[in-house]
C-alpha cells in the first residue's frame, strides 16, 4: 500500500498562461528575444544584431530634437474620399484612432542642438505611411515654411509608396513636393533627406531621393518597385543586398549611413557644415 496518491494532469488545476504580450519582441534578423522596455531605451534597435526597428514619429522627434522645441504644424488636415473608395476613410479612422495620429506624417518647426529647423517625420504604422493628399500637403507646407522662414528642411522617409485609394490625387503629391523643394534649393537653403525602413515607390520616385545630402539608416529597404517585381520584370537574379541601404551607397544613390544612436549628432554636424546655424 503506497503512501503518496499518484498525481495526474488534472490535479495541476489550470494551465498556466502563456507570457503576457508586449513584454519582449523577437528581432526579425537574428530572432533574438528582445525585452521591449531595453529596445525602447536603444532607440529600438536591437542590441544583440543592431536591426534597426521601424519607429514612431514621437519616438524619432524625441530622439531627435532639443527638448521641448517641437512644435506641430497642420495637425487638422484630414483626408477626404475625393474618388469614393468603398470603405477608405472607415479604414483611415481606425489607423488614427489605432495610432494617435491624424495622417501618416507629423510636420513641425523644432531646433537640433540649437538649430532651427523644419522636419516631416513620416509614421509606417499609418496605413504603411502611404503618400495621399494629405500627406504631401502637409510635407509641402513645411517645405514652404522652411523656404519661407530661411531655415533648413529634413524629412525622414519611411513608406510603402503612393496611396492607392487617391489613384492619380496621390500620384500628383510627386510633384507637387519636388515643385516646393525646387523652390527651397533656389533660395540656396539645405535639404536633408533621411531613408528609413522601408523607403519604396513615390515617395522614393519623389521627394525622398532629391536632398542635398541623402542618409539611410543601416539595412534599410531602398526602391521603387519591390524586388520580386523587378526580378519577374528584368528576368534577371538580383545581386547580393540589392535595394539595401549599402547597396544603394556602394552605387551612389546614399551619402550616408548612419546609426540611429548617432542620428541627431550627425544632422547638427552637416547642418552647421551646409550652413543651416544661425
Amino acid at each position: 500500500m503506497g503512501f503518496f496518491k499518484k498525481r495526474n494532469v488534472d490535479d495541476l488545476g489550470e494551465k498556466k498562461r502563456d507570457m503576457p504580450e508586449g513584454l519582449w519582441t523577437k528581432c526579425p534578423s537574428c530572432n533574438e528575444s528582445l525585452f521591449e522596455q531595453a529596445l525602447a531605451k536603444n532607440l529600438r534597435v536591437c542590441t544583440s544584431c543592431g536591426y534597426h526597428f521601424t519607429i514612431a514619429s514621437e519616438e524619432r522627434i524625441a530622439s531627435l530634437v532639443d527638448e521641448g522645441s517641437f512644435v506641430e504644424m497642420d495637425k487638422s488636415l484630414d483626408s477626404v474620399n475625393a474618388l469614393g473608395f468603398k470603405g477608405y476613410l472607415d479604414k483611415v479612422k481606425a489607423y488614427q484612432a489605432k495610432t494617435g495620429l491624424t495622417e501618416a506624417v507629423v510636420t513641425g518647426r523644432a531646433v537640433i542642438e540649437g538649430i532651427p529647423v523644419l522636419v516631416a517625420i513620416m509614421d509606417f504604422r499609418f496605413l504603411g505611411a502611404s503618400m495621399g493628399s494629405v500627406v504631401g500637403e502637409k510635407i509641402t507646407r513645411a517645405i514652404e515654411a522652411a523656404t519661407a522662414e530661411r531655415k533648413p528642411v529634413i524629412v525622414f522617409s519611411a513608406s510603402g509608396g503612393a496611396r492607392m485609394h487617391e489613384g492619380i490625387l496621390s500620384l500628383m503629391q510627386m510633384a507637387k513636393t519636388s515643385g516646393a523643394l525646387a523652390r527651397h534649393s533656389e533660395a540656396r537653403l539645405p535639404y536633408i533627406s533621411v531613408l528609413t525602413h522601408p523607403t519604396t515607390g513615390g515617395v522614393t520616385a519623389s521627394f525622398a531621393t532629391l536632398g542635398d545630402l541623402i542618409i539611410a539608416e543601416p539595412k534599410c529597404m531602398i526602391g521603387f518597385a519591390g524586388p520580386r517585381v523587378v526580378k519577374e520584370t528584368t528576368h534577371a537574379d538580383l545581386p547580393p543586398g540589392f535595394q539595401t541601404a549599402e547597396f544603394m551607397m556602394k552605387h551612389g544613390l546614399v551619402d550616408m549611413i548612419v546609426d540611429r544612436k548617432d542620428m541627431r549628432s550627425t544632422l547638427a554636424r552637416v547642418l552647421r557644415y551646409m550652413g543651416g546655424a544661425k
